[in-house]
């Protein structure tokens, strides 16, 4: 899928900007804090209906205005579609071709991306819940059944919490609905835990050899981390292993008053060469592998999707040295369209700027050269 148009009207620094992109590499330049990261920003909301980088809307909507608008169109094979997200405070309006759209499972994946911004370097440092995250926003894309799941899992989730505080507190309240819960968590958990363990092995099919290009380093893995042990991800033992754990910590669950075990307390790991890169990995092997990672998404996308994804990528050379640039470019220039953010031409080599499309940005004006 490509791209090919995107409009902005009072988003972030843009009163009113309008990008037609190429089908290959499109490179967006200019000094810190102009508005290039709000470009990927808008893409990403455009694709996702959120972003990364703030959960309040004001803050996306342009000072002094009541509401933003995002438009792109997006060409899919021979299929033109016009993707519009409106955003007033504490509300969205999504539509595909002028038609409005009322549950965000209808509308992701008319647009898939793969980003990469240096706040990605959180998905090794910072807690569980953003590397849960990630997978959510990847799965999400590649599967509508994903996506689903998790919503309903999300939603049984809360009610057998409720109802583990209503137990603590009332002795006669009916176990027999408890269980019932229990039983409805656990089938929308095997799905998740299935996709997930599914999604992580792909990565780690590609991972280690673009890591092995770029850096010439080795033994690049991800380990996928349930807070249950399992064996296998047949249905039948995680079923089993998933109510045993239930049943044995039913008394702590309830002191508690929330769910312990389950895919929402899911959590995964880089490791080089057998080393935790979280607690043992410099800054540059951290960001190379979350790279690398994003890199190996690619085909994932192509195989599921029958479809290229779109790739983002912000400030990606600020630290890598002028011969992992020259690797990692060569991931990129392929046939595939990106849209890269950087301050200075001179990272990128003569050779790939001569099909790139290149775009000034300077105080939320954008020039095309």
């Amino acid at each position: 899928m490509i791209l090919q148009k995107l409009n902005l009207l009072n988003f972030r620094n843009y009163e009113k900007a309008s990008i037609s992109f190429g089908p290959n590499l499109n490179i967006i330049i200019g000094k810190n804090a102009q508005g290039k990261t709000n470009i990927l920003e808008a893409i990403e909301i455009l694709a996702l209906t959120k972003s990364h980088r703030s959960g309040v809307d004001p803050n996306l909507i342009r000072i002094g205005k009541e509401k933003a608008i995002l438009r792109g169109r997006v060409k899919e094979n021979r299929i033109l579609n016009d993707l519009e997200i409106e955003i007033i405070t504490g509300n969205k309006k999504i539509q595909v071709n002028q038609n409005n759209i009322s549950r965000v499972a209808d509308y992701i994946s008319y647009l898939n991306i793969i980003m990469f911004t240096p706040d990605d370097l959180e998905l090794i440092k910072n807690s569980p819940s953003i590397r849960r995250n990630f997978l959510n926003i990847e799965l999400s894309q590649l599967s509508k059944t994903y996506l689903n799941t998790y919503n309903e899992y999300n939603k049984i989730l809360k009610t057998r919490n409720e109802y583990l505080k209503l137990l603590f507190t009332n002795s006669i309240a009916d176990k027999k609905y408890f269980d019932i819960l229990t039983e409805k968590l656990i089938e929308k958990a095997i799905i998740i835990y299935k996709k997930r363990k599914e999604f992580i092995d792909c990565l780690n099919q590609k991972i280690d050899q673009i890591f092995f290009d770029i850096s010439k380093q080795k033994s690049l893995k991800i380990l996928y981390e349930p807070n249950l042990e399992f064996e296998t991800m047949e249905e039948d033992h995680i079923r089993e292993v998933m109510r045993e754990s239930f049943q044995k910590n039913y008394e702590k669950e309830l002191n508690n008053k929330m769910t312990l075990y389950g895919p929402h307390r899911d959590d995964f790991s880089f490791y080089l060469n057998d080393i935790n890169l979280k607690y043992f990995g410099s800054q540059g092997q951290q960001r190379l592998a979350i790279i690398c990672m994003k890199l190996a998404e690619i085909p994932i996308f192509e195989e599921v999707c029958k479809t290229k994804p779109l790739l983002l990528l912000d400030d990606i050379f600020s630290e890598l040295d002028l011969e992992k640039r020259k690797k990692l470019l060569k991931y990129i220039n392929k046939d595939l369209q990106s849209v890269i953010t950087t301050t200075d031409l001179k990272n990128i080599q003569k050779k790939f700027l001569e099909n790139a499309n290149i775009y000034y940005v300077e105080e939320g004006k954008i020039t095309r050269k």
